[in-house]
Protein backbone atom coordinates (compact mmCIF):
# COMPACT_ATOMS: atom_id res chain seq x y z
CA UNK A 1 0.00 0.00 0.00
CA UNK A 2 1.26 3.11 -0.80
CA UNK A 3 0.24 6.89 0.85
CA UNK A 4 -2.21 8.15 -1.74
CA UNK A 5 -3.71 4.39 -1.24
CA UNK A 6 -3.88 4.94 2.39
CA UNK A 7 -5.51 8.12 1.89
CA UNK A 8 -8.54 6.71 -0.09
CA UNK A 9 -8.65 4.04 2.44
CA UNK A 10 -8.70 6.31 5.43
CA UNK A 11 -11.52 8.53 3.53
CA UNK A 12 -13.53 5.63 3.19
CA UNK A 13 -13.60 4.61 6.42
CA UNK A 14 -11.54 1.14 5.98
CA UNK A 15 -8.84 1.83 7.30
CA UNK A 16 -8.84 4.20 11.09
CA UNK A 17 -5.48 3.04 12.72
CA UNK A 18 -2.10 2.96 12.03
CA UNK A 19 0.37 1.15 13.71
CA UNK A 20 3.88 2.78 13.70
CA UNK A 21 6.47 0.21 14.36
CA UNK A 22 10.19 -0.09 15.88
CA UNK A 23 11.76 -3.47 15.88
CA UNK A 24 13.93 -3.53 19.40
CA UNK A 25 16.81 -5.72 20.74
CA UNK A 26 14.32 -9.08 20.59
CA UNK A 27 13.23 -8.44 16.75
CA UNK A 28 9.85 -7.64 18.53
CA UNK A 29 7.30 -4.29 17.42
CA UNK A 30 6.99 -1.92 19.91
CA UNK A 31 5.45 1.44 18.88
CA UNK A 32 2.42 3.13 18.44
CA UNK A 33 -1.31 2.72 17.64
CA UNK A 34 -1.76 6.16 15.66
CA UNK A 35 -5.14 7.41 14.52
CA UNK A 36 -4.87 7.16 10.53
CA UNK A 37 -6.44 10.82 10.41
CA UNK A 38 -3.32 12.05 13.20
CA UNK A 39 -0.78 10.19 10.78
CA UNK A 40 -1.87 11.54 7.59
CA UNK A 41 -1.59 14.69 8.83
CA UNK A 42 1.39 14.71 11.04
CA UNK A 43 3.26 11.62 11.46
CA UNK A 44 3.41 10.88 7.84
CA UNK A 45 5.43 13.87 7.11
CA UNK A 46 7.02 14.90 10.29
CA UNK A 47 7.48 11.62 11.72
CA UNK A 48 7.08 11.11 15.67
CA UNK A 49 8.92 10.11 19.30
CA UNK A 50 9.28 7.11 21.60
CA UNK A 51 10.91 6.77 24.49
CA UNK A 52 15.13 5.58 24.43
CA UNK A 53 14.12 3.37 27.10
CA UNK A 54 12.79 0.66 24.35
CA UNK A 55 16.35 -0.35 23.10
CA UNK A 56 17.96 0.04 26.90
CA UNK A 57 15.61 -2.37 28.47
CA UNK A 58 15.17 -6.32 29.44
CA UNK A 59 12.39 -8.66 28.30
CA UNK A 60 10.38 -8.07 30.51
CA UNK A 61 10.74 -4.22 30.09
CA UNK A 62 12.61 -3.24 32.83
CA UNK A 63 14.65 -0.64 32.93
CA UNK A 64 18.37 -1.94 33.19
CA UNK A 65 22.11 -0.18 33.78
CA UNK A 66 24.68 -0.33 31.45
CA UNK A 67 23.68 1.36 28.45
CA UNK A 68 25.61 4.29 26.90
CA UNK A 69 22.52 5.34 24.80
CA UNK A 70 19.86 5.66 27.34
CA UNK A 71 19.38 5.51 31.71
CA UNK A 72 18.29 7.24 34.40
CA UNK A 73 21.17 9.44 34.45
CA UNK A 74 20.73 11.00 30.68
CA UNK A 75 16.78 11.33 31.53
CA UNK A 76 15.43 8.36 29.42
CA UNK A 77 14.54 11.44 26.42
CA UNK A 78 13.13 10.57 23.08
CA UNK A 79 14.28 9.68 19.93
CA UNK A 80 12.41 10.10 16.68
CA UNK A 81 10.52 7.50 15.12
CA UNK A 82 10.87 7.93 10.65
CA UNK A 83 8.08 5.86 9.12
CA UNK A 84 9.35 3.92 6.33
CA UNK A 85 6.87 4.50 3.80
CA UNK A 86 7.70 1.45 1.34
CA UNK A 87 7.28 -0.57 4.49
CA UNK A 88 3.34 0.52 4.70
CA UNK A 89 0.98 -2.61 4.64
CA UNK A 90 -2.84 -3.96 5.44
CA UNK A 91 -2.76 -5.93 8.65
CA UNK A 92 -5.84 -7.70 7.70
CA UNK A 93 -6.09 -9.52 11.21
CA UNK A 94 -6.83 -6.43 12.96
CA UNK A 95 -10.15 -4.88 11.28
CA UNK A 96 -9.47 -1.16 10.07
CA UNK A 97 -5.67 -1.41 10.60
CA UNK A 98 -2.29 -0.80 8.49
CA UNK A 99 1.04 -1.04 9.63
CA UNK A 100 4.57 0.48 8.24
CA UNK A 101 8.18 0.28 9.89
CA UNK A 102 10.10 3.43 11.39
CA UNK A 103 13.81 3.57 11.25
CA UNK A 104 15.05 5.18 14.80
CA UNK A 105 16.90 8.89 14.60
CA UNK A 106 18.40 10.98 17.14
CA UNK A 107 16.70 14.59 17.25
CA UNK A 108 19.66 16.14 15.13
CA UNK A 109 19.11 12.83 12.50
CA UNK A 110 21.84 10.84 13.24
CA UNK A 111 21.00 7.08 13.27
CA UNK A 112 20.92 5.51 16.64
CA UNK A 113 23.30 3.36 16.20
CA UNK A 114 22.34 0.43 18.48
CA UNK A 115 18.62 0.01 16.63
CA UNK A 116 18.94 -3.28 14.88
CA UNK A 117 17.19 -1.72 11.98
CA UNK A 118 19.85 0.45 11.24
CA UNK A 119 22.25 -1.72 11.70
CA UNK A 120 21.54 -4.07 8.79
CA UNK A 121 21.40 -0.83 7.10
CA UNK A 122 25.09 -0.19 7.60
CA UNK A 123 26.02 -3.35 6.45
CA UNK A 124 23.77 -3.25 3.59
CA UNK A 125 25.30 0.15 2.53
CA UNK A 126 28.40 -2.08 2.78
CA UNK A 127 27.61 -4.09 0.35
CA UNK A 128 26.31 -1.27 -2.15
CA UNK A 129 30.05 -0.49 -2.20
CA UNK A 130 30.86 -3.38 -3.73
CA UNK A 131 27.89 -2.81 -5.96
CA UNK A 132 25.90 -6.05 -4.59
CA UNK A 133 22.59 -6.22 -3.21
CA UNK A 134 21.71 -9.34 -0.59
CA UNK A 135 18.24 -11.28 -0.59
CA UNK A 136 17.74 -13.19 2.11
CA UNK A 137 14.88 -15.88 3.65
CA UNK A 138 13.94 -16.68 7.10
CA UNK A 139 12.74 -20.20 7.34
CA UNK A 140 10.85 -19.82 11.58
CA UNK A 141 9.65 -22.62 13.19
CA UNK A 142 7.13 -23.00 15.85
CA UNK A 143 5.23 -24.88 18.28
CA UNK A 144 1.47 -24.74 18.76
CA UNK A 145 -0.76 -25.32 21.77
CA UNK A 146 -4.39 -25.99 22.46
CA UNK A 147 -4.14 -23.28 25.88
CA UNK A 148 -4.42 -19.58 25.74
CA UNK A 149 -1.73 -17.40 26.55
CA UNK A 150 -3.50 -16.68 29.91
CA UNK A 151 -3.67 -20.26 30.56
CA UNK A 152 0.09 -21.17 29.54
CA UNK A 153 0.98 -17.87 31.85
CA UNK A 154 -1.18 -18.81 35.14
CA UNK A 155 0.12 -22.95 34.67
CA UNK A 156 4.03 -21.34 34.55
CA UNK A 157 4.52 -22.87 30.90
CA UNK A 158 4.10 -26.57 32.40
CA UNK A 159 1.49 -29.46 31.60
CA UNK A 160 0.37 -27.13 28.11
CA UNK A 161 -1.25 -29.61 25.51
CA UNK A 162 0.70 -29.62 22.14
CA UNK A 163 -1.72 -29.26 19.09
CA UNK A 164 -0.38 -32.79 17.85
CA UNK A 165 0.63 -35.52 19.83
CA UNK A 166 3.11 -37.46 17.81
CA UNK A 167 5.61 -36.58 15.03
CA UNK A 168 4.09 -34.52 11.84
CA UNK A 169 7.43 -34.16 10.16
CA UNK A 170 6.09 -33.78 6.51
CA UNK A 171 2.78 -34.69 7.57
CA UNK A 172 -0.46 -33.97 5.35
CA UNK A 173 -2.76 -35.84 7.89
CA UNK A 174 -1.36 -33.98 11.06
CA UNK A 175 -1.50 -30.64 9.60
CA UNK A 176 -5.00 -30.80 8.50
CA UNK A 177 -5.39 -31.41 12.41
CA UNK A 178 -4.39 -27.31 12.99
CA UNK A 179 -4.77 -26.23 9.40
CA UNK A 180 -7.81 -23.41 10.30
CA UNK A 181 -5.05 -21.92 11.94
CA UNK A 182 -1.97 -22.53 9.91
CA UNK A 183 -4.60 -20.59 6.95
CA UNK A 184 -5.53 -18.01 8.78
CA UNK A 185 -1.84 -16.97 9.09
CA UNK A 186 -0.78 -17.84 5.69
CA UNK A 187 -4.18 -15.78 4.52
CA UNK A 188 -3.53 -12.81 7.14
CA UNK A 189 0.33 -12.41 5.99
CA UNK A 190 -0.62 -12.81 2.00
CA UNK A 191 -2.62 -10.17 2.91
CA UNK A 192 -0.13 -7.84 4.59
CA UNK A 193 1.67 -8.04 1.61
CA UNK A 194 3.93 -11.42 1.94
CA UNK A 195 4.54 -13.78 -0.95
CA UNK A 196 4.10 -17.15 1.26
CA UNK A 197 5.38 -20.81 -0.08
CA UNK A 198 4.27 -23.28 1.84
CA UNK A 199 2.89 -24.79 5.44
CA UNK A 200 4.81 -28.08 6.75
CA UNK A 201 4.84 -29.99 9.73
CA UNK A 202 8.14 -30.47 11.75
CA UNK A 203 9.18 -32.97 14.88
CA UNK A 204 8.40 -31.64 18.17
CA UNK A 205 5.00 -31.97 18.94
CA UNK A 206 2.39 -29.26 17.54
CA UNK A 207 5.47 -27.51 15.87
CA UNK A 208 4.83 -26.32 12.19
CA UNK A 209 6.70 -23.96 9.55
CA UNK A 210 5.35 -21.56 7.36
CA UNK A 211 7.89 -20.53 4.29
CA UNK A 212 7.91 -17.03 2.85
CA UNK A 213 9.35 -16.41 -0.52
CA UNK A 214 13.16 -14.86 -0.66
CA UNK A 215 13.06 -11.32 -1.31
CA UNK A 216 15.86 -8.19 -0.51
CA UNK A 217 17.29 -8.65 3.01
CA UNK A 218 15.81 -5.26 4.69
CA UNK A 219 11.77 -6.64 3.28
CA UNK A 220 12.51 -10.10 4.79
CA UNK A 221 13.49 -9.26 8.21
CA UNK A 222 10.63 -6.47 8.01
CA UNK A 223 8.18 -9.16 7.34
CA UNK A 224 9.73 -11.76 9.51
CA UNK A 225 9.14 -9.30 11.99
CA UNK A 226 5.46 -8.53 11.24
CA UNK A 227 5.08 -12.08 10.63
CA UNK A 228 5.71 -13.22 14.17
CA UNK A 229 3.91 -10.67 15.70
CA UNK A 230 0.88 -11.50 13.60
CA UNK A 231 1.05 -15.19 14.05
CA UNK A 232 0.97 -14.82 18.18
CA UNK A 233 -1.87 -12.30 17.42
CA UNK A 234 -3.91 -14.53 15.49
CA UNK A 235 -3.43 -17.60 17.58
CA UNK A 236 -4.60 -15.84 20.29
CA UNK A 237 -7.26 -15.02 18.77
CA UNK A 238 -8.27 -18.42 18.11
CA UNK A 239 -8.10 -19.00 21.65
CA UNK A 240 -4.71 -21.10 21.34
CA UNK A 241 -0.82 -20.42 21.69
CA UNK A 242 2.50 -20.59 19.69
CA UNK A 243 5.91 -20.21 20.63
CA UNK A 244 8.90 -19.32 18.46
CA UNK A 245 11.51 -19.79 22.04
CA UNK A 246 14.45 -21.67 20.64
CA UNK A 247 13.82 -24.69 22.67
CA UNK A 248 10.89 -24.62 24.84
CA UNK A 249 10.96 -28.74 25.67
CA UNK A 250 13.33 -31.49 25.81
CA UNK A 251 12.58 -32.22 22.24
CA UNK A 252 13.61 -30.90 18.96
CA UNK A 253 13.61 -26.82 19.12
CA UNK A 254 12.54 -24.00 16.53
CA UNK A 255 14.98 -23.43 14.55
CA UNK A 256 15.48 -20.06 11.63
CA UNK A 257 17.55 -21.20 9.17
CA UNK A 258 18.38 -17.95 7.08
CA UNK A 259 19.08 -18.13 3.78
CA UNK A 260 21.46 -15.36 1.91
CA UNK A 261 22.83 -14.84 -1.38
CA UNK A 262 24.39 -12.01 -3.51
CA UNK A 263 23.18 -10.27 -6.38
CA UNK A 264 24.46 -7.45 -9.21
CA UNK A 265 22.30 -4.34 -9.98
CA UNK A 266 21.40 -5.95 -13.38
CA UNK A 267 20.00 -9.37 -10.91
CA UNK A 268 22.70 -11.38 -11.75
CA UNK A 269 23.96 -14.03 -8.94
CA UNK A 270 27.27 -12.85 -7.05
CA UNK A 271 27.72 -16.44 -5.42
CA UNK A 272 27.57 -18.55 -8.08
CA UNK A 273 30.10 -18.87 -10.85
CA UNK A 274 32.46 -21.35 -13.08
CA UNK A 275 34.43 -22.73 -9.67
CA UNK A 276 34.03 -26.01 -7.65
CA UNK A 277 30.49 -26.63 -6.17
CA UNK A 278 28.65 -23.74 -8.72
CA UNK A 279 30.60 -21.17 -6.68
CA UNK A 280 32.31 -17.69 -8.21
CA UNK A 281 35.92 -16.47 -6.07
CA UNK A 282 33.47 -14.02 -4.51
CA UNK A 283 31.34 -17.05 -3.22
CA UNK A 284 33.92 -19.33 -1.80
CA UNK A 285 35.85 -15.94 0.67
CA UNK A 286 31.72 -15.03 1.51
CA UNK A 287 31.40 -18.39 2.61
CA UNK A 288 35.00 -17.98 4.12
CA UNK A 289 34.13 -15.49 6.05
CA UNK A 290 31.35 -16.90 7.22
CA UNK A 291 33.39 -19.47 9.13
CA UNK A 292 35.91 -17.10 10.28
CA UNK A 293 33.33 -15.50 12.16
CA UNK A 294 30.99 -17.50 13.13
CA UNK A 295 31.54 -18.33 16.82
CA UNK A 296 32.74 -14.39 17.75
CA UNK A 297 29.05 -13.50 15.60
CA UNK A 298 27.58 -15.89 17.76
CA UNK A 299 26.04 -13.59 19.87
CA UNK A 300 23.86 -11.98 16.98
CA UNK A 301 22.64 -15.45 15.97
CA UNK A 302 21.68 -16.76 19.76
CA UNK A 303 20.97 -14.30 22.05
CA UNK A 304 19.42 -15.80 25.06
CA UNK A 305 20.20 -18.02 27.29
CA UNK A 306 17.88 -21.17 26.19
CA UNK A 307 19.01 -20.45 22.40
CA UNK A 308 21.68 -22.93 23.05
CA UNK A 309 19.97 -25.53 24.24
CA UNK A 310 19.41 -26.28 20.54
CA UNK A 311 22.98 -27.58 20.20
CA UNK A 312 22.83 -30.93 20.24
CA UNK A 313 24.45 -33.52 18.28
CA UNK A 314 21.92 -35.72 16.05
CA UNK A 315 19.72 -33.01 16.38
CA UNK A 316 19.38 -30.80 13.16
CA UNK A 317 20.68 -28.09 15.23
CA UNK A 318 24.33 -27.34 14.10
CA UNK A 319 27.55 -27.59 16.69
CA UNK A 320 30.36 -27.97 14.35
CA UNK A 321 31.74 -25.12 12.39
CA UNK A 322 31.31 -26.38 9.16
CA UNK A 323 30.30 -25.88 5.66
CA UNK A 324 28.93 -28.52 3.54
CA UNK A 325 26.84 -29.10 0.26
CA UNK A 326 23.57 -29.84 1.02
CA UNK A 327 24.61 -30.90 4.26
CA UNK A 328 22.12 -30.39 7.57
CA UNK A 329 24.96 -31.59 9.70
CA UNK A 330 27.05 -28.58 8.76
CA UNK A 331 26.35 -25.15 10.56
CA UNK A 332 26.81 -23.43 7.29
CA UNK A 333 24.82 -25.68 4.49
CA UNK A 334 25.44 -24.33 0.50
CA UNK A 335 21.73 -25.41 -1.31
CA UNK A 336 20.36 -24.26 -4.63
CA UNK A 337 22.69 -25.89 -7.05
CA UNK A 338 23.54 -23.20 -9.41
CA UNK A 339 23.03 -19.15 -10.72
CA UNK A 340 20.16 -17.30 -8.76
CA UNK A 341 18.97 -20.77 -6.74
CA UNK A 342 22.64 -20.94 -5.39
CA UNK A 343 22.49 -19.51 -1.51
CA UNK A 344 24.62 -20.36 2.29
CA UNK A 345 21.84 -20.97 3.99
CA UNK A 346 23.11 -20.39 8.44
CA UNK A 347 21.52 -23.05 10.36
CA UNK A 348 23.01 -21.54 13.88
CA UNK A 349 19.65 -19.17 14.50
CA UNK A 350 16.64 -20.25 16.59
CA UNK A 351 13.38 -19.25 16.28
CA UNK A 352 14.24 -16.23 18.74
CA UNK A 353 16.70 -14.73 16.69
CA UNK A 354 16.73 -10.96 15.69
CA UNK A 355 16.68 -11.16 12.01
CA UNK A 356 18.20 -7.82 11.47
CA UNK A 357 21.05 -8.44 13.89
CA UNK A 358 21.54 -12.45 12.54
CA UNK A 359 21.41 -11.22 9.06
CA UNK A 360 23.36 -8.08 9.73
CA UNK A 361 26.11 -10.62 10.51
CA UNK A 362 25.92 -12.78 7.70
CA UNK A 363 26.77 -10.17 5.59
CA UNK A 364 29.55 -8.48 7.55
CA UNK A 365 31.05 -12.16 8.36
CA UNK A 366 31.20 -12.39 4.28
CA UNK A 367 32.33 -9.41 3.67
CA UNK A 368 34.93 -10.09 5.86
CA UNK A 369 36.22 -12.76 3.86
CA UNK A 370 36.09 -11.48 0.30
CA UNK A 371 37.88 -8.08 2.02
CA UNK A 372 40.41 -10.09 3.05
CA UNK A 373 40.71 -12.78 0.64
CA UNK A 374 40.15 -15.94 2.51
CA UNK A 375 40.64 -19.09 1.17
CA UNK A 376 37.67 -21.57 1.69
CA UNK A 377 38.76 -24.79 3.04
CA UNK A 378 36.71 -28.17 1.65
CA UNK A 379 33.22 -28.71 2.28
CA UNK A 380 32.56 -31.23 4.96
CA UNK A 381 31.01 -34.54 3.60
CA UNK A 382 29.10 -36.82 6.53
CA UNK A 383 28.28 -36.50 10.11
CA UNK A 384 29.92 -33.16 10.91
CA UNK A 385 28.55 -33.78 14.73
CA UNK A 386 31.24 -36.38 15.10
CA UNK A 387 33.93 -34.50 12.83
CA UNK A 388 36.14 -33.49 16.13
CA UNK A 389 35.47 -29.81 14.56
CA UNK A 390 35.37 -26.77 16.10
CA UNK A 391 32.19 -26.07 17.68
CA UNK A 392 29.38 -23.03 18.09
CA UNK A 393 29.78 -21.74 21.47
CA UNK A 394 27.89 -23.52 24.37
CA UNK A 395 26.15 -21.16 26.01
CA UNK A 396 25.67 -17.31 26.35
CA UNK A 397 28.13 -17.11 28.08
CA UNK A 398 30.78 -18.36 26.08
CA UNK A 399 29.49 -16.10 23.49
CA UNK A 400 29.92 -12.91 25.28
CA UNK A 401 33.32 -13.97 25.83
CA UNK A 402 34.03 -14.52 22.57
CA UNK A 403 31.93 -11.08 20.97
CA UNK A 404 34.15 -9.22 23.94
CA UNK A 405 36.73 -10.21 22.55
CA UNK A 406 36.39 -9.79 18.89
CA UNK A 407 38.23 -7.39 16.91
CA UNK A 408 35.84 -8.31 13.96
CA UNK A 409 32.51 -7.91 15.74
CA UNK A 410 34.50 -4.13 16.63
CA UNK A 411 35.35 -3.30 13.25
CA UNK A 412 32.11 -4.71 11.63
CA UNK A 413 29.81 -3.23 14.15
CA UNK A 414 31.62 -0.16 15.92
CA UNK A 415 32.67 0.50 20.26
CA UNK A 416 29.14 1.39 20.41
CA UNK A 417 26.93 -0.98 18.92
CA UNK A 418 29.24 -4.16 20.55
CA UNK A 419 29.00 -2.82 23.86
CA UNK A 420 25.15 -2.08 23.74
CA UNK A 421 24.65 -6.15 22.62
CA UNK A 422 27.02 -7.16 25.19
CA UNK A 423 25.83 -5.14 27.81
CA UNK A 424 22.07 -6.87 26.49
CA UNK A 425 23.77 -10.49 27.27
CA UNK A 426 25.22 -9.70 30.56
CA UNK A 427 21.61 -8.59 31.58
CA UNK A 428 20.18 -11.97 30.23
CA UNK A 429 23.01 -13.67 31.93
CA UNK A 430 22.24 -11.67 35.35
CA UNK A 431 19.05 -12.45 35.11
CA UNK A 432 19.16 -16.59 34.47
CA UNK A 433 21.87 -16.35 37.35
CA UNK A 434 19.45 -14.95 39.77
CA UNK A 435 16.31 -17.67 38.92
CA UNK A 436 15.42 -20.42 40.66
CA UNK A 437 14.52 -22.76 37.88
CA UNK A 438 12.13 -26.17 38.16
CA UNK A 439 14.70 -28.22 37.33
CA UNK A 440 16.65 -27.35 40.85
CA UNK A 441 13.35 -27.07 42.98
CA UNK A 442 12.59 -30.67 41.51
CA UNK A 443 16.03 -32.13 42.50
CA UNK A 444 16.42 -29.93 45.71
CA UNK A 445 13.18 -29.29 47.55
CA UNK A 446 12.81 -32.98 49.50
CA UNK A 447 16.15 -34.66 48.88
CA UNK A 448 18.85 -31.85 49.73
Amino acid sequence: MDLSELRGEVAARRIDTVLLAVADMQGRLQGKRLSARYFLEEVAEHAAEGCSYLLAVDVDMNTVDGYAMSSWDSGYGDFVMRPDLSTLRRVPWQEGTALLMADLVWEDGSDVAASPRQILRRQLARLAEHGWHAFAGTELEFVVYGDTYEEAWRRGYRDLTPANLYNVDYSLLGTARIEPLLRRIRLGMEGAGMYVESAKGECNLGQHEIAFRYTDALTTCDNHAVYKNGAKEIAAQEGVSLTFMAKPNAREGNSCHIHLSLRSPDGDPVMAGPGPYGLSETGRRFIAGQLACLREFTLLYAPNVNSYKRYAPGSFAPTAVRWGVDNRTCALRLVGGHGTALRIENRVPGGDVNPYLAVAAMIAAGLHGVENELELEEPFAGNAYASGSETVPGTLRDALALWEGSELARDAFGEEVAAHYANAARVELAAFDAAVTDWELVRGFERM
